[in-house]
């Protein structure tokens, strides 16, 4: 799956790490409500580009996902600081 790699002159790798990185780094640094969204933008990065088709969750199912994973968060991330701040479109 991987095989465009093996021909990319060692520049080319480079640069593509240094994009690789940036990208997982935003990622890595999304805080507060950012933490709930899809990154799509992160999926773009790969050069298999497919139309992602995924399963949405009805809303009983999705809800009780997000509040496992924000109490995954407690159990993971104790000291982490915490905010009141309202989600905003």
């Amino acid at each position: 799956m991987d095989e465009d790699l093996d021909a990319l002159p060692h520049e080319a790798l480079v640069a593509e790490v240094r994009k690789l990185r940036a990208a997982i780094r935003q990622h890595r640094d999304s805080s507060g409500h950012d933490l709930c969204w899809h990154h799509p933008d992160l999926w773009a990065l790969l050069p298999d580009q497919t139309d992602p088709r995924f399963t949405v969750p009805d809303w009983p199912q999705f809800m009780r996902g997000c509040v496992r994973y924000r109490q995954s968060l407690d159990e993971q991330a104790p000291d982490a600081p915490r905010t009141g701040r309202e989600f905003e479109d």
